[in-house]
C-alpha cells in the first residue's frame, strides 16, 4: 500500500511539473494587488501567479492541518472518557463476578406470598 501511494504522490508531483514548464509564460504574469480601506491605502508589488498559487496553496494546508489537529485532539478526549468508562465497567463486572453463589430461591412469589416451600423429605 506505501508503494501505491509514492507512486501517486511521484504521478502527482510530475504532472504539476509538466503543467507548470508548460504554461511557464502565463504563471510568470505579474498581478499587483490593491487594498483601499477607510484607514489603510496598500498595494503590492508585482506578484507571479506562480507565488500566489504556492502561498495560497501552503494557506489552505495549514488551516487543514489546525482543523484535523482540533479533531483530533476531541478524538482523543473522547477516548480517554470511553476507556474510562469501560475500566469502571470492567471493575463492576469483577465484583460481581465475586459476589458468592447462593442456592436461595429468588422468584418474584416469595415477596407476595412470605409462607415457606413445602419441604420434601
Amino acid at each position: 500500500m506505501k508503494q501505491v501511494k509514492a507512486l501517486v504522490v511521484i504521478l502527482f508531483l510530475l504532472l504539476i511539473v509538466v503543467l507548470s514548464v508548460q504554461n511557464y509564460a502565463a504563471l510568470t504574469t505579474k498581478i499587483s494587488f490593491k487594498a483601499n480601506l477607510l484607514f489603510l491605502n496598500y498595494e503590492t508589488t508585482g506578484l507571479s501567479i506562480f507565488l500566489i498559487a504556492v502561498v495560497t496553496f501552503l494557506f489552505g494546508v495549514a488551516v487543514t492541518w489546525l482543523f484535523g489537529l482540533s479533531e483530533r485532539m476531541a478524538f482523543k478526549r473522547q477516548i480517554k472518557a470511553l476507556m474510562k468508562d469501560v475500566k469502571n465497567n470492567e471493575m463492576e463486572l469483577n465484583s460481581l463476578r465475586n459476589l458468592p453463589v447462593t442456592t436461595e430461591h429468588m422468584g418474584s412469589d416469595d415477596a407476595v406470598n412470605p409462607t415457606p416451600a413445602p419441604v420434601n423429605t
